[in-house]
């Protein structure tokens, strides 16, 4: 059975950084697309970012893009997003999903991890 597990995630005031990792267990990362997907409270969960199995493709979308980055250590199963300039409208809780299909939209992601809340204080 595949689990993913997020860490990093915490409060941090505006302008700050923090760093996410998910951990892939049960199978080997490289048979997946991996994603970051977010959601606010009364909000849809939204696409952040995405990498393919072996880190030829890589999107960000707009809201994030040339403050965050995205990256996969398939050694060691790990996919992590470095988060950088950090807004308060960043506040969300922060999924990992590992899919088939290189997409952004979180329906096509068959595994998913618990989350990880990351406040952004102004």
């Amino acid at each position: 059975q595949v689990q993913l597990a997020e860490s990093g995630g915490g409060l941090v005031q505006a302008g700050g950084s923090l760093r996410l990792s998910c951990v892939v267990s049960g199978r080997t990362l490289n048979r997946f697309t991996m994603g970051w997907f977010r959601q606010a409270p009364g909000k849809e969960r939204e696409f952040v970012g995405i990498v393919s199995w072996n880190s030829e493709m890589a999107a960000l979308a707009d809201s994030v893009r040339g403050r965050f980055a995205i990256s996969r250590d398939n050694v060691v199963n790990t996919v992590t997003l470095q988060m950088n300039s950090l807004k308060p409208e960043d506040t969300a809780v922060y999924y990992c999903a590992a899919g088939a299909q290189y997409s952004d939209s979180w329906s096509t992601y068959t595994y998913w991890g618990q989350g990880t809340q990351v406040t952004v204080s102004s």
